[in-house]
């Protein structure tokens, strides 16, 4: 049990590294990245070490400064056609951001949760925090709740008795009062959350026709939600010319 503890913390003190590069993007010391990450000097040393011995990163002995090698790059070169099929998708959200300049995301299914793989932030300075890899329960969240939308009733409802097995009571949900919003979504085309998973944010989503890869996806706007009521028509309107521009058959 003692190396498994040890292995599990030495593989996300590699991942927790890597993020830290991605979010400064500029060359890191053994100080910073040990202050950043409260890991103790030794050790973070050690792991450094490790990853430059491995090709993941570079160092730089007259600076005395990390940087990852192209090797990471190269490694994540196949994940726009692995996640999102081609690059339409990845097109359509450039367009649907640079129209709105508002948190422009791709979300899809994880298991019993909906996930964030793909977003692109609002320069405006009212915003909220969403990052690729966040999760959200996909029976309460505006970007779950359109993922079952895809899904058949019977799909739905087997969903549902394994997240009411395993989520907390407040997050229980019964299957007509969920079906009654997932015929919604149907009906209207998109879903426009609000106050659900962070009071005062809302998100307009809307599931995205399969491509020839199958994976759902799902298209989402987010915002404040005074916000995005004020700009409903303009977001909605905007979704849709993306969508038929850039995912027609």
């Amino acid at each position: 049990m003692a190396n498994t503890d040890s292995s599990i913390k030495t593989a996300r003190r590699i991942f927790e590294v890597l993020e830290y590069f991605e979010d400064v993007q500029r060359p890191i010391s053994l100080k910073e990245i040990s202050t950043k990450c409260d890991y103790p000097t030794s050790s973070a040393a050690a792991l450094l070490k490790s990853m430059v011995a491995l090709g993941y990163l570079f160092y730089d002995s007259y600076n005395r400064t990390y940087m990852p090698t192209m090797r990471i790059a190269q490694m994540g070169g196949w994940l726009n056609s692995g996640l999102f099929g081609d690059s339409a998708i990845l097109s359509l959200v450039d367009f649907v951001h640079q129209e709105l300049d508002e948190l422009v995301n791709i979300s899809t299914q994880s298991d019993l949760h909906a996930q964030y793989i793909h977003c692109l932030q609002t320069r405006k300075r009212l915003r909220f925090e969403v990052k690729p890899g966040d999760v959200r329960p996909l029976a309460i969240s505006g970007v779950g709740r359109t993922l079952l939308s895809g899904h058949t009733d019977v799909e739905i409802a087997r969903l549902l008795r394994r997240i009411n097995a395993v989520c907390p009571p407040e997050e229980h949900m019964g299957l007509d009062e969920l079906m009654k919003i997932i015929n919604g979504i149907r009906r209207d085309g998109y879903m426009f959350s609000k106050h659900i998973i962070v009071e005062e944010a809302g998100v307009i989503a809307m599931l995205l026709p399969k491509r020839d890869f199958g994976r759902p996806l799902v298209l989402g706007v987010g915002g404040p939600v005074s916000r995005l009521e004020e700009r409903q028509d303009q977001i909605l309107a905007c979704m849709r010319e993306g969508i038929a521009r850039f995912l027609r058959d």
